[in-house]
């Protein structure tokens, strides 16, 4: 009786749900039964059942489709979507990484027009551009998919201390650089401000968001490699000056813990940081002095949270957001029933109630890529209290980041593979670390990076 009332009950949450996100929803009604296959990159069980939920609320209102889930690792992708194609077996839709859907895109796999229909159904404006950019097709106004979720980057900072030294927001060069002077009193084992200089992903991710906002990238829209601009070397003199104001030594992320303890002013890091300066037990790995002996270890800050804000978009020449977006694809699987079904079911996941409900799957890994959704009561209210901590201002201006984000894989449209093999072999951090960590001049680096990136051609 007990499981029989626990199902009952998750019934009726579903048909709310889908009750009270469905009254803006006008997607048409499927008048012939007909089954989809949905894969999905959200391998972990947990996540697989909320998303389980979802589908059987949308079946419960729409009998004649039966959505059939199927986890995919995202590492696997790729191959099995190639496997299905040559098989002639392809899923209806699937979730994807942003430059995994322009990849398939440029292979002919995704159908670009169910895609751009459901965006002009959505509305093009109701979306952050940046999201839209990163999935746009080189054939103007068109997309190969939908932006359903993402994470953004930023420098996190202490509000407070700014606001005591008179200093505005860290959201230019020229402010971030001031306040990382202002802060660094090594003497008393504080730091301006935290940016990678060990030779590993994170410092490319945070070098990235400046080199965007100097208007540098790797490559050209045909695929030539413009690495060595001018835009691109103020980019990196201006990184190596910021590594002067880092904890001594190759740092990497794990240095947040200055942050956590009180002994950094700034530091760059997604939103999946939100739960650590939220909540005392997600902290604790930070708080202690077992990750950096110079450190004495702290109690958690409550007022933490409150005193810390987030600039999202870092601008110099131009604005630039960094981050990851995760798009909903309809694959050319030649099936027009198939298709219109996967197009309403992808309807129902962005009304209000069923967005909300995935996107608390991950508080903070998952952002809406809706802008009213940011701002939106429910969307502050997820499962683990975090958001509440930040408040809605605060909150819609983290996720704005996704306004401004940009990528060095993507270039007008088209998805440059070269630039995905040049961050796996970890050439910019290598590059980075040798100008920070091993004092070789800024011209030598930049020469030796473009050598071996030539050789990847």
């Amino acid at each position: 009786m007990k499981k029989l009332l626990t199902v009952l009950l998750v019934f009726l949450m579903g048909v709310s749900l889908y009750a009270n996100g469905q009254q803006e929803s006008s997607e048409p009604e499927i008048k012939e039964p007909v089954q989809i296959d949905f894969w999905t990159t959200e391998t972990q069980s947990d996540r697989q059942a909320t998303i389980q939920v979802l589908i059987d609320t949308y079946q419960i209102m729409n009998p004649n489709v039966t959505v059939k889930l199927i986890p995919v690792d995202e590492n696997d992708l790729a191959t099995q979507l190639n496997t299905a194609a040559a098989a002639k077996n392809m899923p209806a839709l699937i979730e994807v990484g942003a430059e995994n859907a322009v990849a398939f895109g440029t292979e002919g796999l995704l159908d670009e027009k169910a895609a751009t229909d459901m965006i002009g159904i959505i509305g093009k404006d109701a979306f952050y551009a940046g999201s839209l950019k990163l999935v746009e097709s080189p054939t103007s106004g068109s997309y190969y998919a939908t932006p359903y979720h993402g994470w953004v980057q930023g420098i996190w900072y202490r509000a407070d201390w700014f606001e005591e030294a008179g200093l505005q927001p860290p959201n230019t060069w020229e402010n971030i650089l001031k306040a990382a002077k202002y802060f660094y009193k090594p003497d008393d084992n504080q730091y301006g401000i935290l940016v990678g200089t060990k030779a590993e992903a994170y410092a490319e991710q945070c070098f990235t968001q400046f080199a965007m906002s100097n208007g540098a990238g790797l490559f050209d829209k045909d695929g030539n490699l413009v690495f060595n601009s001018p835009e691109m070397k103020e980019a990196v003199e201006f990184y190596a000056e910021l590594a002067k104001y880092t904890p001594p030594g190759p740092q990497t992320w794990r240095a947040r813990d200055y942050y956590l303890q009180g002994k950094m002013a700034m530091f760059f890091y997604s939103t999946y940081i939100m739960d650590d300066l939220a909540l005392a037990d997600v902290a604790a790995g930070s708080l202690t002095n077992e990750n950096f002996t110079e450190l004495a270890g702290n109690s958690f800050d409550p007022e933490l949270v409150e005193n810390t804000r987030m600039a999202s978009t870092v601008s110099n020449r131009k604005d630039a957001g960094y981050g990851v977006v995760n798009s909903l694809a309809f694959p050319a699987q030649g099936d027009a029933a198939k298709t219109e079904a996967a197009k309403g079911f992808l309807r129902y996941l962005y009304t209000p109630n069923a967005y909300i409900t995935f996107l608390h799957m991950a508080p903070g890994g998952m952002n809406p890529v809706l802008k009213e959704i940011a701002s939106n009561e429910r969307f502050q209210n997820d499962p683990k209290g975090i958001f509440k901590n930040y408040g809605k201002d605060k909150m819609v201006e983290i996720i704005a980041g996704l306004d401004s984000i940009e990528t060095f894989s993507i270039v007008e449209g088209n998805r440059i593979a070269a630039a995905s093999t040049i961050f796996s072999k970890q050439i910019i951090p290598q590059m980075l670390y040798k100008i920070t960590q091993e004092n070789i001049d800024v011209d030598s680096a930049m020469a030796w990076a473009e050598e071996e990136m030539n050789k990847l051609k």
